[in-house]
């Protein structure tokens, strides 16, 4: 039960960030923001609290109402926090650091040998990391990590990776997680591409094809991945 709350509750932040991000340096008020999540007011105002406390998100001034009060304007500060994507290649390693509104603040690049063990590739990606991150302004919220499959999304442990049978069964997530100390994400390369167009405005469903040392595909309906 507590892991469903607490799912529906990172669900619903997500809708609301979402919307934030969108909206710009010009902002959105708590009752647009419950309008188009479908959330309570009571439960927009719970979760804009928590995301200023830690000065993710700020007033932006008031705009006029077609009744009553004008309505405070909330938005987004870009450098309060920031997120890191990596892409594991067969013979590279890509790092890039985001802010909150998606743009990319920094970006590293190594070689990498995918074959040369767990212990050898989580150091390096640690270390990249760690690199691009430097002095940033504001904390960090994340570490995404893709990479050619098949995986386990859910639970962020390889299955068997396409030439290399030694990463069966490895938990990515969790060993990259432990090493950082900040909650990560792994998922397909073809699919994090997918969703990254889908984020960054793609709209309808598409499908995204990476022709490199494989062919993959990344498939997304009603604005997220189609798995299966």
């Amino acid at each position: 039960m507590g892991a469903n709350l607490l799912a529906v509750r990172s669900h619903n932040t997500a809708l609301v960030l979402d919307l934030l991000r969108t909206a710009g340096p010009d902002g959105i008020s708590r009752l647009e923001l419950a309008d188009r999540t479908g959330l309570t007011p009571q439960a927009v105002s719970k979760i804009t609290a928590r995301l200023r406390e830690p000065g993710l998100v700020t007033e932006a001034g008031r705009r006029a109402s077609t009744g009553g009060k004008p309505r405070t304007v909330l938005r987004l500060v870009p450098e309060a926090g920031h997120a890191v994507g990596v892409h594991l290649d067969r013979d590279e390693l890509r790092v890039v650091l985001v802010d909150l509104t998606g743009t990319v603040v920094g970006e590293r690049s190594a070689p990498l040998d995918l074959g040369a063990g767990a212990a050898v590739v989580v150091e390096a990606v640690a270390r990249e990391v760690e690199g691009v991150v430097g002095v940033a302004v504001g904390q960090l919220l994340g570490v995404g990590v893709a990479l050619p499959g098949p995986l386990d999304h859910i639970h962020g442990v390889l299955h068997r990776v396409t030439g290399f049978p030694e990463w069966d069964g490895f938990p990515l997530r969790d060993a990259l997680g432990a090493r950082l100390g900040v909650p990560v994400v792994v998922d397909k390369d073809t699919n994090a591409a997918a969703l990254g167009l889908a984020v960054g405005g793609e709209g309808g469903a598409f499908a995204y094809l990476h022709l490199g040392t494989g062919l993959g595909a990344g498939l997304v309906i009603g604005g997220g991945v189609h798995r299966g």
